[in-house]
């Protein structure tokens, strides 16, 4: 009788474990993909401004007034 409890306590155990937790569901995460833009993504204006801004600067207003 001593075998017979053990041997149906075991099967239960075992079985309650093998419905334990559910369904397993493995979700994938995406990772987004962005593309890098390159280096010389910013243009060409900034490049011509800094001269153009030099020169207005330095070139200034040379229109002096003949006092006659």
């Amino acid at each position: 009788m001593k075998k017979l409890v053990t041997g149906v306590l075991a099967s239960s155990l075992l079985a309650s474990a093998a419905f334990a937790g559910g369904p397993v569901v493995v979700v994938e995460e995406e990772v987004p993909v962005v593309e890098e833009r390159p280096g010389s993504s910013a243009g060409i204006l900034p490049l011509l401004l800094i001269p153009i801004i030099l020169c207005v600067a330095l070139c200034g207003n040379d229109d002096d007034e003949e006092a006659g």
